[in-house]
């Protein structure tokens, strides 16, 4: 929990500063973010049992760090947090792409508060 608390504090004083105050790496910070996901998400095999059952293609090392179609990016954010939900040994119901995106994060974040 505290490194929950640490994290946010982070992140807010992040938002609180200009880009000049946060360097000139701080454009790049999401990239990274990004391609951290992806390790840890092939370490759980997400390739093989995410992708596959879903007949989906692997994400692109920038693929939530640039905001190109934000409808398919919300739906594959929700399926790997309905996967990850999943793999932690809580039951899920896959959310489908015409669900209520309010809808979905409410049960996304419920469950994740009941961990």
């Amino acid at each position: 929990e505290e490194a929950g608390a640490g994290w946010r504090g982070e992140r807010e004083r992040l938002a609180d500063e200009g880009p000049a105050e946060r360097g000139p790496g701080a454009a790049f910070h999401m990239f990274v973010l990004m391609e951290d996901l992806l390790d840890k998400l092939k370490l759980l095999s997400y390739e093989e049992e995410m992708l596959r059952r879903h007949n989906m293609q692997p994400l692109s090392r920038h693929y939530f760090a640039l905001p190109t179609n934000p409808g398919e990016q919300f739906f594959m954010f929700c399926t790997l947090a309905a996967w990850l939900i999943m793999k932690a040994g809580h039951p899920f119901e896959q959310p489908q792409e015409c669900d209520d995106p309010n809808a979905v994060i409410s049960n996304v974040l419920s469950e994740l508060r009941s961990f």
